[in-house]
Parts: structure tokens; C-alpha cells; sequence
């Protein structure tokens, strides 16, 4: 096996005359074609780099929301229990509450105590109950039951909630039930005008 000629030794021609050995020269088609496969290369790694980040973000993403929304059908199948207690408490005399004996007060603050336990676990888990009395009517979170005339409050707006709604994190669960006021009904005008007739006798 023969070692090859270093870049300064010397190498002997056909002829005899001893010529420094010096490295090939490369084609100048080669050379830029080098570089253009190099560049190819280059833009094909990027663009796999940012398709990666954005498969990792979108998969991130899905799986913050399948945490989150995963529980929709079961929350809103909690909101059923939520509304009977809501229905029980308001259903409690004010004198009972008063002036009942100490086992139906005691019975009464629990089933308080209940309802706010359900609300904050409700909350804990992205569930958040809201109640639009006053607001204007939002056909994508109400759901208009009737309109009402009510001086007090601009038509458009919700004058009063039949069922409170509920969102789950920035989707609705379940949109509130309410009334809607309107304008009030214009007076008529009497058919005729007493001074008009007057004026014309």
C-alpha cells in the first residue's frame, strides 16, 4: 500500500522534472451546484423545524382543551342537580327560615352549604354560572323567552332571567333563559281632534 503525496511533497513526472503535488481543482459547475443543494437542504430543514413546533403547539393545544371541554356532557348533566337545589332554597318560606325549630334551620344551611360546594366545584373545573339581568340581549349566550314592556329597563336588554346560564371556560354551556324588554306601545290618537272641528264650524 503506497501513501499519497502530501500538498508540498514532491512528485515525479513522466518526463523526470520532480512538480509540487497540489489538491484538485474543483469545477466552478460543481461548486455551485453544491451550494444550491446545500441551500435546498438548509430550507427543507427549516420548514420541518417550524412544521414540528407547530404540530407540538396544535397537539398542546388539543390537549388543553380536551382536558377542559372533555367534561362538557357530564357539567352539563351536573347543571340539572345545580338548578333543583337553586329551585329548593328559593322554595324555603321566609318565616321558616325564621322561625323554624333548630333541626329545619340546620337543614336549611345545608342545603346552602350544598349549593355553594357544587358552584365551587363547578368552578373548580372551567364552570362558571352567570346571571344577565340588565344586559343587552346576546342571541349567542341568551335565549329570549318572551318580550315584556318595562320602563326601566332599555328595550333590547334582559329585564328579567328565567334560568341562569353557564359557560364552560369560553364556550357556552348553556345559554340563560331570559325575558327581553321592548318599547313601550305608543298612544293612539283620538280619531278626531276637537279643536280642529271646532275651527272649521
Amino acid at each position: 500500500m503506497t501513501d499519497k503525496p502530501a500538498a508540498n511533497d514532491k512528485v515525479a513526472t513522466p518526463d523526470g522534472e520532480a512538480t509540487a503535488a497540489g489538491p484538485e481543482l474543483v469545477p466552478a459547475e460543481q461548486v455551485t451546484a453544491a451550494l444550491e443543494a446545500a441551500a435546498e437542504f438548509k430550507d427543507k430543514h427549516l420548514r420541518l423545524l417550524a412544521e414540528m413546533e407547530n404540530l407540538r403547539r396544535r397537539t398542546e393545544r388539543e390537549i388543553a382543551d380536551a382536558r377542559l371541554y372533555g367534561v362538557s356532557g357530564f357539567a352539563r348533566d351536573v347543571l340539572a342537580v345545580a338548578d333543583n337545589m337553586h329551585r329548593a332554597i328559593e322554595a324555603i318560606d321566609p318565616e321558616l327560615r325564621e322561625g323554624g325549630d333548630a333541626k329545619t334551620k340546620a337543614m336549611i344551611e345545608g342545603v346552602e352549604l350544598t349549593e355553594r360546594e357544587l358552584m365551587k366545584v363547578l368552578e373548580k373545573n372551567g364552570v362558571k354560572k352567570f346571571s344577565p339581568e340588565g344586559e343587552r340581549f346576546d342571541p349567542n349566550v341568551h335565549q329570549a323567552m318572551f318580550e315584556v314592556p318595562d320602563a326601566d329597563v332599555p328595550p333590547g336588554h334582559v329585564a328579567q332571567v328565567i334560568q341562569a346560564g353557564y359557560m364552560l371556560g369560553e364556550r357556552m354551556l348553556r345559554p340563560a333563559l331570559v325575558g327581553v324588554a321592548k318599547a313601550a306601545p305608543k298612544p293612539r290618537q283620538a280619531a278626531g281632534n276637537p279643536e280642529s272641528d271646532n275651527a272649521s264650524q
